[in-house]
Order: C-alpha cells, then structure tokens, then sequence
C-alpha cells in the first residue's frame, strides 16, 4: 500500500479538493442504501461524516493509519451523535471481518495506493463481504500512469503566518505504475521552516484491466457520473 500524504496537509487540502465533488456525485448512487455501508480508506473522516448526513446507514470507516485514524476519531468527537452509527476499523482492506455483509462499499482516492497483485486480491475479499445486489463504489481515472515530469508546485494556502506548499515530480513511469516525490513545506515569508519528503510508487490501472478484474471477482458495472465508477453483485 503507498501513502504519499503528509498527515498535517490532509484536510488542509483534500476538504477543498476532491470532496466538494464528490460530495455532489456520490449521494445519488447511495439514495437507496439504508442498512450499511463499508467504507474503504476513511483516512481522516473527511467523507465519513458525509456518509452519514447522506444516509441514514451504519458506517464501518476502515482505515489502517494509525495518525489518520486520530484525525478521524477527533472528528467524531464532534460529532457525538455519530458515535452509535460508526465503527472505526484499525484492519487492511484484505482482512476485514464483519458479522454480515454490508449494504455498499466506498472506496475514494484509494485505488492508486492498491499494487497489482493486492488490487487482485481485495476485489473477491470485496465480493464476500458485500450482499447480493449490492453497491461497489470507487474513484477512477482512466489514461494509465502520469509520464515522467520535473517538479512543480500542485497547491498552496495560507494559515496565519505560514505557507503550507506542496511540490510533486514524477520520477519514473512504466505501464500503470510510476514513482512520484513529494516535498510538502511550511514557509513563512519566503523562509523555509519544515520540509518533509515522501517518495513512492502509485499504481493507474486502465480500463481493461480493471474491467476483468472485477468481472472475474463477479462484479456487474451499473452507471455512475464521471469520476466514479459503480459496480454491484447480481
């Protein structure tokens, strides 16, 4: 499993980048999910607690990092009138274990961190664990790997006195995998004050491959607006 984010950016940026959309594409794919919802990679809530004002279902948040998990269960702490609806799951994705399949899955922002051979694997762990008829539901972008590229500047913001930036380069690029650094600093007023690097591999699979590998794991696609796909049990 890769991890490229610096757990003090996370919510720094991931609230104002891919959640407001899909906070407008997901709830109409769980509109009737009632019962449960597995979601896969909570990381810091962000997306839980929507889960939970879009549905009026018991949510099982799987996140195996330790710091994310924190975050999450802060964010919870905010929210006490979640406490009975939300089970946080310290497990990987491959060994989870609950007392009945779930209802839906949610899996956003995850598939890059998946190697191939893992990808293979979780997706019959995902079909024992969902009910017949049941949603699969994961973020997507077709095209394979990103090509190799210098380092840039992907986003920056301003908290009090300090600049929180985060530069990314892709350093190889083979297939659908390639290897990417990231520097995430805090400066203040040009001034370096922390930097750390984080360098790894993220995985694109394209569309025909990921489409025999969930046909194999019997998983039927059911139509989803463009960024997700949606996949569901017969």
């Amino acid at each position: 499993m890769t991890d490229f984010i610096s757990l003090p950016f996370y919510d720094l940026f991931h609230e104002k980048g891919h959640v407001p959309e899909i906070q407008k594409k997901l709830p109409p794919l769980l509109t009737d999910v009632r019962r449960s919802i597995l979601e896969i990679g909570a990381g810091t809530g962000l997306i839980t607690t929507s889960l939970a004002d879009w549905t009026p279902a018991e949510i099982f948040a799987l996140e195996p990092s330790t710091g994310m998990r924190a975050v999450l269960l802060s964010r919870l702490c905010a929210r006490p009138e979640l406490f009975e609806r939300v089970t946080v799951l310290p497990c990987d994705a491959l060994s989870v274990a609950l007392d009945e399949p779930v209802e839906a899955m949610v899996m956003i922002n995850v598939m890059y961190a998946l190697e191939p051979d893992y990808r293979k694997r979780l997706w019959p762990v995902l079909a024992d664990r969902l009910e017949p008829g049941g949603l699969l539901v994961f973020t997507w972008r077709d095209g394979g790997a990103p090509s190799e590229r210098p380092l840039k500047e992907l986003v920056s913001r301003q908290v009090g006195r300090h600049a929180y930036t985060v530069f990314s380069e892709i350093l190889e690029s083979d297939g659908e995998a390639c290897k990417a650094r990231y520097l995430y600093q805090i400066t203040q007023d040009g001034k370096l004050i922390s930097e750390e690097e984080i360098v790894g591999h993220s995985y694109h699979p394209v569309w025909e491959t990921l489409e025999g590998e969930l046909v194999g794991a019997g998983f039927v696609e059911t139509e989803a607006p463009e960024g997700l796909l949606a996949w569901r049990l017969p």
